[in-house]
């Protein structure tokens, strides 16, 4: 019996997931615009200078070696559904039994004016680096002394990346900025901005009651109940009629399904893919959708949330019910299993909430740091990481400030 062909657009969480799973019981390809994977909940250190961007890549050609998956870098223009092929920005047409579509999501700015244009985003290392040159630019200026105008950096976005982004950058101020040039680090004010009436809705309140006396006694301006009606260029307009002159401004309020999708001629709905509980895109039997692109909804009736832990258990599944097709058999339907949430904070700092069990402080810090170690890629990232932190942890420094433009 000839193995099915599976054509899996995206080497994210989700589209690795499912070509690890298939390993060598189908011909799998892999199609990503980048070569690498990107390890996404570290983002915002590299932002901060908290580590070195290549410990958040990972090859995927690396990745797939020991599945003898196929690669191919480039993006899909369109798919030929009646003789199932995919054609690439790169010309090559791709055969298929199955599609997998995994390609992930980019920033959400909900149809607020000026977004787009005049914040940075939180999903690509490109985007990282440049928040990381101009917060160090910035200061930079400061130094110079020429006047005391203040540096206003405003994160808009309360869940776990804002958070995070926040903490990183006022423990970044307080220490290591502080020590290059004190006067500088004086004029330097970090805000979080969240529409809602507290940060990280999706843990208990009393998690998020520590956590925002914390952000605010490292230094965060926290803005509560504060929604951005638009964005200018080095100013943030509130729907109260207030606004913050500011010179940067970091969009981490939500994602959306990728824009690509809109190529592949499948029925979208609210930006993901119209999916049923099987992960099977609606009307389309062989086509499969996972991760941030998939429309599938738990049990409460609501989209499952854009988060790597879906994205993998979708992935692991989809390649389970290939696999049955393949063979004849019925399809089973998907159901997430939450194994909880976490969220640093800063040093020593974590919240971890796993049903009814909630831990906060080092405990925590220390689960959140084992729990990402083990889900990077390659034995070099995790020692570049452990180096990164341990260094960080030891001398209050972090090494990774460079200005580094793209051009």
């Amino acid at each position: 019996m000839a193995k099915p062909r599976v054509v899996i657009l995206g080497g994210g969480f989700g589209g690795l997931a499912a070509a690890e799973a298939l390993g060598q019981s189908a011909d799998v390809t892999v199609v990503d615009r980048n070569n690498y994977q990107t390890f996404l909940p570290l983002l915002y250190q590299v932002s901060t200078a908290g580590m070195a961007a290549d410990n958040v890549a990972f090859p995927i050609r690396g990745a797939l070696r020991k599945s003898h998956t196929k690669f191919r870098l480039g993006s899909p223009i369109a798919v030929d559904h009646k003789n199932k092929t995919v054609k690439l920005d790169s010309s090559e047409v791709l055969p298929f039994d199955y599609l997998v579509v995994a390609m992930g999501s980019v920033t959400a700015d909900f149809g607020i004016p000026g977004v787009a244009e005049n914040t940075l985003g939180m999903k690509s290392i490109h985007e990282s680096i440049t928040i990381r040159s101009e917060v160090m630019r910035r200061f930079e200026d400061l130094c110079r002394f020429e006047d005391k105008t203040r540096l206003k950096i405003v994160v808009v976005g309360g869940g776990p990346t804002g958070v995070e982004m926040s903490g990183a950058l006022a423990e970044l101020v307080r220490g290591p900025l502080k020590n290059d040039n004190q006067e500088a680090a004086k004029l330097i004010d970090v805000y979080l901005v969240e529409a809602g009436p507290r940060l990280l809705p999706m843990f208990a309140e009393t998690l998020t009651t520590r956590t925002k006396k914390y952000l605010e006694k490292i230094g965060v301006n926290v803005l509560l109940n504060t929604a951005v009606s638009s964005v200018e260029s080095g100013r943030i307009n509130f729907a109260s009629g207030e606004a913050i002159d500011s010179q940067i401004i970091i969009w981490a309020a939500g994602v959306k399904g990728s824009p690509a999708v809109a190529d592949l001629s499948l029925p979208i709905v609210a930006s993901r893919l119209d999916t049923q509980p099987t992960l099977q895109v609606t009307d389309y039997p062989y086509v499969f959708a996972v991760g941030d692109d998939a429309g599938a909804k738990g049990a409460n009736g609501r989209f499952l949330p854009q988060v790597a832990p879906v994205a993998m258990q979708q992935g692991r599944f989809a390649a389970k019910q290939i696999l049955r097709l393949a063979k004849g058999e019925s399809l089973g339907e998907f159901k997430y299993v939450d194994k909880g949430s976490m969220a640093t904070v800063g040093r020593n700092k974590a919240i971890i909430q796993v049903k009814g069990i909630k831990i906060y402080g080092p405990i925590a810090w220390f689960g959140w740091l084992t729990l990402h170690l083990f889900y990077l890629l390659g034995a070099r990232n995790k020692f570049g990481t452990m180096v990164d932190w341990s260094w960080n942890y030891l001398t209050f420094d972090r090494g990774n400030r460079n200005i580094f433009d793209s051009f």
